[in-house]
């Protein structure tokens, strides 16, 4: 294995490459040390294992959204919905207030649950491993539901969109012929 210091790659063409690649765009939520509901929009959010139940994300070392959830013992996976760019931009913001104006709830865990999402997934903190600049983070899935059948927020090429109209219903009715 090679040493991960040695090698060197121009951060602006691996952002732009990886860019090609279409993420859902998720937002976690919880309540901070202080009683407070917290919220950090991630683009890396992953199925990990059926058996236990576990998802996965990967925040920034250096997010202040980060440190401010990290201790939380308990998190909601909110993904968001086409039409949730401005919930996604609200909730990204410094905004000290992200939740004024943000409908949400508290599930029986005390989570704030964003309203009008495409589905949710509550979790408790699991574990958080190092990874680089970031942090693998794994939830235990604690329940999760579908809220809507609208199509996800994504992300692309540094954009906000969605699937086509129509795209999603044409895979329905594929088959595969081997």
């Amino acid at each position: 294995m090679s040493d991960s210091a040695a090698i060197s790659i121009d951060p602006i063409a691996y952002r732009q490459i990886l860019g090609q690649y279409p993420t859902g765009v998720c937002v976690i939520t919880a309540i901070g040390e202080d009683g407070a509901p917290v919220a950090m929009v991630v683009g890396s959010f992953t199925s990990v294992s059926l058996s236990p139940p576990l998802v996965g994300f990967f925040p920034d070392k250096a997010s202040s959204s980060w440190g401010k959830l990290r201790t939380s013992r308990h998190f909601c996976v909110n993904m968001l919905a086409a039409s949730q760019e401005h919930v996604c931009r609200k909730l990204a913001s410094k905004d000290p207030d992200k939740f004024c104006g943000t409908a949400h709830s508290l599930s029986d865990r005390g989570i704030p649950l964003l309203h009008d999402v495409v589905a949710r997934i509550e979790c408790d903190m699991h574990s958080v491993t190092d990874a680089g600049d970031h942090e693998l983070v794994l939830g235990l899935v604690r329940s999760l539901e579908i809220v809507s059948d609208a199509p996800p927020l994504l992300f692309h090429k540094g954009r906000y969109g969605s699937f086509a109209e129509g795209s999603a219903d044409m895979m329905r009715g594929a088959t595969t012929i081997i």
